[in-house]
């Protein structure tokens, strides 16, 4: 069993950044590929970014690449989601969800998920 708990959203205005962090309780965090997704209202649910239990391989949504960051710490059961140059488009509930030994864009292939946390970016 592995309990996520999201910490770090909250308002940015366009062009601005903000660092979202996930807590992974448990004792076999480092087997699990973690993901962030995020889901607008009246929006299905979408793949933002995902990270192997590894840490060594990331994988990025085409909307996000080259202005969002994954990275985890293995050490301290966290993963983490820099964004840099906010659009008013990222504005959602960011999720962080993990599964065992996957990680990718498949949000029905996560077993654990967070809360949420929500990130709105003003024009």
């Amino acid at each position: 069993q592995v309990q996520l708990v999201e910490s770090g959203g909250g308002l940015a205005q366009a062009g601005g950044s903000l660092r979202l962090s996930c807590a992974a309780s448990g004792r076999t965090f480092s087997t699990y590929g973690m993901g962030w997704f995020r889901q607008a209202p009246g929006k299905e649910r979408q793949f933002v970014a995902a990270i192997g239990w590894s840490g060594g391989s990331t994988y990025y949504a085409d909307s996000v690449r080259g202005r969002f960051t994954i990275s985890r710490d293995n050490a301290k059961n966290t993963v983490d989601l820099q964004m840099n140059s906010l659009k008013p488009e990222d504005t959602a509930v960011y999720y962080c969800a993990a599964c065992q030994y996957y990680y990718g864009s498949s949000y029905q292939s996560y077993d654990y998920w967070g809360q949420g946390t929500q990130v709105t970016v003003s024009s």
